[in-house]
């Protein structure tokens, strides 16, 4: 069996994940309470419902409903990558979700976890957990700079105005530093803001 590289002429990309539940109708209420988009509500006779949402900024949706699942209501875990820990607790609290405290360690293990965002704010580390009504399990994680290759490196996209704007937030702070070292103003500062944010999201080296 080969481990390398996988070269084919198309894309493989994710593009719904299937959540068991038990109450369609509960977890459809649920689902728009955090805001998520309703993308379809399809009933076909008595023995078939799919129910599909949405997050915003996401290229994969969730389904759930009658007759599409044989796994137990409640067992799925799936991850939701956010730009801001802190923030996206914040808004899931503020519409009345029951999501955890920000904490580093073990995203899976409550055990293993640790209170608070990751001390050094590294990218990956930073996790925020809540579950829907039939207990299957969402792990936010914080996600500023993607791993190297996780990227195709003739592709610079960003999901989400949110994306973008906190991207151009850290190239700046990132820029200043240059002007810092330099000791005089950059005229050409998109040039060098729109360098940084490309090798930061390709995980190659950042311009200094």
């Amino acid at each position: 069996m080969s481990t390398g590289p996988v070269s084919t002429s198309g894309d493989f990309k994710l593009e719904v994940a299937v959540i068991p539940v038990a109450d369609v109708d509960r977890s459809k209420q649920f689902y728009e309470s955090l805001g998520w988009r309703v993308d379809a509500d399809i009933v076909v006779g008595d023995a078939f419902r799919v129910v599909q949402f949405t997050p915003p900024g996401s290229g994969c949706s969730v389904s759930f409903g009658k007759g599409v699942s044989a796994a137990a209501p409640g067992s799925a875990t799936h991850e939701l990558v956010v730009p801001d820990i802190l923030a996206a607790r914040e808004e899931l609290a503020g519409r009345g979700i029951d999501v955890s405290e920000v904490f580093h360690g073990s995203p899976f293990n409550p055990a293993g976890r640790i209170s608070g965002p990751d001390p050094e704010r590294a990218s990956y580390m930073s996790y925020a957990a809540f579950d829907d009504p039939d207990g299957n399990s969402w792990v936010l994680q914080e996600v500023t700079t993607r791993l190297p290759g996780r990227i195709d490196a003739a592709d610079t996209t960003f999901s989400s105005a949110g994306d973008l704007s906190t991207a151009m937030r850290r190239a700046s702070v990132a820029h200043g530093e240059h002007e810092q070292r330099t000791g005089q103003a950059d005229e050409n500062w998109p040039d060098w803001y729109a360098d940084y944010m490309v090798a930061e999201q390709h995980g190659a080296e950042l311009p200094t």
